[in-house]
């Protein structure tokens, strides 16, 4: 899958973009994905296209089918009245989360989408960019376990403008999600 040279990403038509190795090395939530998958040799490859973060748009612009789009979403859940947690509820794009499913495996009485400040934040990436990998201690992984099904999946890499294609078998080395069915 990683056909090209560490760090190269590929446009749409095929054609080599700026490599981002050396000192133009990528920092953020981006750089902590592509040092991840770098250094643990994943399988996969970067697309590159037009700025978007909505998943049947984004799907469309990286030509992959809606099933094999990773949608993350980061949930709240109420444990009790003063306590929470957050979720990174990862589903296929042509899916919904189930919020109380969501709320019923991590124990909690009620599930709510988070602020947007709240994702971004915890996410370290814009909305609509949110990866299906969590480097946040407090922001728990959990996936649909029909997305695990498939040899890769697509989502956007913590930029609206670049996608990474990541075999699943990979994906669950390298993440450790916790796999359940939350996906409507």
């Amino acid at each position: 899958m990683h056909d090209h040279p560490a760090h190269s990403v590929v446009a749409l038509d095929g054609t080599p973009s700026r490599a981002t190795g050396g000192p133009d090395r990528p920092t953020g939530t981006y750089g902590r994905i592509i040092d991840l998958l770098d250094t643990s040799g994943a399988r996969y490859r970067l697309i590159e296209h037009g700025p978007e973060g909505r998943t049947e748009a984004a799907s469309l612009l990286r030509d992959n089918p809606l099933a094999k789009a990773a949608k993350c979403i980061v949930i709240r859940v109420s444990l009790t009245k003063k306590g929470r947690r957050y979720v990174l509820a990862v589903v296929p794009g042509d899916r919904k989360v189930d919020l109380d499913e969501v709320s019923r495996v991590v124990g909690g009485t009620k599930a709510a989408f988070a602020s947007r400040e709240v994702a971004e934040r915890m996410s370290g990436s814009v909305s609509g960019s949110i990866p299906p990998l969590s480097f946040h201690p407090e922001l728990d992984l959990i996936v649909d376990e029909s997305l695990l099904k498939l040899d890769e999946f697509f989502f956007n890499a913590a930029r609206l403008d670049r996608s990474v294609a990541l075999a699943v078998d990979d994906y669950l080395v390298l993440a450790r999600p916790r796999v359940e069915r939350i996906a409507a």
